[in-house]
C-alpha cells in the first residue's frame, strides 16, 4: 500500500458536502456564541461538522454518538476537576478513567474516544464547575441539532447515483463475460485463455457484492430524508435488478468453470455448440438490455427486442461431451427464466 493511500481517498467527497459542513459549523459557532456567552464554542462547532454525514440518518446516529460522549466526557472532567482541583496531572487520570468507564460501559470505539476528548478539553480548557459543564453540554447539543438540521434542508444526500453506477458496471462486466465464454466454445483454447477466462469471470462477484453494499447505503440514505418519496421507486428498481442478476452471475460462473474443467479441441465441432453460443450471445444482449430498462445504463442499445425468444433445440451430443452440454444447457435455461420473468416460460431446452 503506498503511503498517500492511508489519507488519499480514492474519489473526492461531493463538493456539496464540504459545504454543507461549513454552513453548519458557521452556524453552529454563531448560534452557540450568542445564546451561551463565554467561552469560544467549540464544542459547538465540532459537533456540528462531525454530524454532517453522507445520510440524514447517519446524521441523526452522529449526533447521539456525539451527545452521548460529550455529556459522559463532560461529568468525569467535572467530578474530577472537583475532587483535585485544576492540576495538570487530572487531565491524564480523566482520559483514562474515561477510557476504562466507557469500556465498562460497552460504547462503541468512536463513543469511547468522543468520551475521553470531551473530559480533556473540559479540564484543558479550564472549566471544572457545574454551570461550564452544562454549557459544553448544551453547545454540543446546538451544534449536533444545527448539524441535522443543514443535512436535512440543503439537498439531503439520496445515494442512488453510486448504486447506478456499481449496477451499470456488473451488468457490463457480466454480458462480456457471456460473450467470452460464447466465442470460447467455438475457438480453439490455449491453457493462458482459459486460465484468463476463469479470472476474469471471477472478477463478477466482488462486483455483485459491491453493488448490493452500494443499494444498501441508497436505501439507508432515505431513511429520515425529505426525499425519499421522489426516489424510493428508482433504488427499488435497482433491488430488482440486483435480485435478477445475482443468480446469473452464479450461472456463468459455473458455466464457465464446466468449460474449463471439461474442455477439449473437439468440443467445437459438436453441431450443438454453435446454437449455445449464439444463444449465450443473446443472453448477453438482454443482460444488456435489462440493465438498460432499469435506467442504470442509459446506453442505446442496437436493439431493445429480447433476444431469448424461443427454446432452443438440440441434437445428441457426443458421449465425451454429454456432462458439459447438459450442464451448460442447464445453466442457459436457468438464466432465460430470470431473464424472461415476466413472460411465460415455454419449457426447458430440449
Amino acid at each position: 500500500m503506498r503511503f498517500s493511500e492511508r489519507f488519499r481517498a480514492t474519489r473526492r467527497a461531493p463538493i456539496l458536502q464540504v459545504l454543507k459542513s461549513a454552513v453548519a459549523t458557521v452556524a453552529a459557532w454563531l448560534l452557540a456564541g450568542w445564546l451561551i456567552p463565554g467561552p469560544l464554542p467549540v464544542f459547538a462547532a465540532i459537533a456540528a461538522l462531525l454530524v454532517v454525514q453522507p445520510s440524514v440518518n447517519q446524521s441523526l446516529g452522529k449526533a447521539l454518538e456525539r451527545s452521548v460522549g460529550v455529556i459522559a466526557g463532560v461529568v468525569i472532567a467535572s467530578a474530577l476537576g472537583l475532587i483535585f482541583g485544576p492540576t495538570s496531572w487530572v487531565i491524564l487520570v480523566a482520559i483514562l478513567v474515561a477510557l476504562v468507564a466507557a469500556w465498562a460501559a460497552r460504547m462503541t470505539a468512536p463513543t469511547a474516544n468522543q468520551v475521553a476528548i470531551s473530559a480533556m478539553l473540559v479540564l484543558a480548557l479550564g472549566g471544572t464547575s457545574p454551570e461550564y459543564a452544562l454549557d459544553r453540554v448544551l453547545e454540543t447539543l446546538i451544534g449536533a441539532a444545527i448539524g441535522i438540521v443543514v443535512n436535512a434542508v440543503i439537498v439531503p444526500p439520496v445515494l442512488s447515483g453510486p448504486a447506478r453506477e456499481q449496477l451499470a458496471r456488473l451488468g457490463s462486466e457480466l454480458a462480456a463475460s457471456v460473450d467470452r465464454l460464447a466465442s470460447a466454445l467455438l475457438a480453439p483454447q490455449r491453457p493462458a485463455d482459459l486460465t484468463e477466462l476463469m479470472l476474469e469471470v471471477r472478477l463478477m462477484r466482488p462486483m455483485r457484492d459491491a453493488a448490493g453494499a452500494a443499494i444498501a447505503d441508497a436505501e439507508e440514505s432515505l431513511t429520515l430524508n425529505p426525499r425519499r418519496s421522489a426516489h424510493r421507486g428508482d433504488i427499488a428498481e435497482q433491488r430488482r435488478l440486483l435480485a435478477r442478476l445475482s443468480p446469473i452471475v452464479t450461472q456463468v460462473g459455473g458455466m464457465t468453470r464446466a468449460f474449463v474443467d471439461h474442455y477439449d479441441e473437439g468440443l467445437a465441432t459438436e453441431p450443438t455448440v454453435r446454437a449455445i453460443a449464439e444463444q449465450l450471445h443473446r443472453v448477453a444482449h438482454d443482460i444488456r438490455l435489462a440493465v438498460h430498462l432499469a435506467e442504470v445504463d442509459p446506453e442505446p442499445l442496437t436493439s431493445v427486442i429480447p433476444a431469448l425468444t424461443a427454446p432452443l433445440q438440440i441434437a445428441a451430443p457426443k458421449s465425451e461431451h454429454w456432462i458439459l452440454m447438459g450442464s451448460l444447457l442447464e445453466d442457459l435455461r436457468r438464466i432465460r427464466e430470470e431473464l424472461l420473468e415476466d413472460e411465460v416460460d415455454t419449457g426447458p431446452p430440449s
